[in-house]
């Protein structure tokens, strides 16, 4: 399936004549509560997404992702995917999600439904992120819950960070 959206994006951007990254303004998603989410809402500013998990060894990162949200969020659009991909550790449905991060964390920003962020079923969004001919910078391949790519204020890819990089290490800030 990855194959096929990768073909037809690419597709697309031939006959139109760009031989240049799509943009990931042309995205959307659907949010935690079910609403639909354009990413061109975030021009101008910075984009950093995540895929996150309740269950997972990194799950208290929701807590600096909070923190950050919180420091940067004029500046910047957090946004949290919630994954089952790895090891099942995101096994609830999208209100236990919400009422986990808020009530353990505080979470505030941007959550978005569940999603699978690489295989067949991968959102299109992930592709966008995990393919250079989509992005115009790198491939990448998510290696588990909490990697975290960062996006300018013109929706295009700066780079990813592993999931051991905290959301307040100075890796991260300093690009904010």
């Amino acid at each position: 399936m990855r194959t096929f959206i990768l073909s037809i994006l690419l597709l697309m951007a031939a006959y139109t004549g760009r031989t240049q990254a799509t943009d990931i303004y042309n995205y959307s998603f659907i949010d935690i509560d079910g609403n639909k989410v354009e990413m061109s809402q975030f021009k101008g500013k910075k984009i950093l997404i995540v895929n996150v998990a309740s269950k997972c060894g990194f799950t208290h990162q929701y807590k600096e992702l909070q923190e950050l949200h919180e420091k940067y969020g004029d500046k910047v659009a957090l946004i949290g995917f919630p994954c089952n991909q790895f090891m099942g550790q995101e096994p609830k449905e999208e209100e236990e999600i919400k009422a986990f991060c808020q009530k353990n964390y505080g979470v505030e920003f941007l959550m978005a439904s569940k999603i699978d962020v690489s295989g067949r079923d991968q959102h299109p969004i992930y592709l966008w992120l995990t393919s250079e001919q989509l992005n115009g910078v790198e491939d990448s391949k998510v290696a588990w819950n909490f990697q975290k790519y960062l996006l300018d204020e013109e929706g295009k890819y700066v780079k990813f960070f592993k999931p051991k990089v905290s959301p307040m290490d100075e890796e991260i800030t300093k690009e904010l």
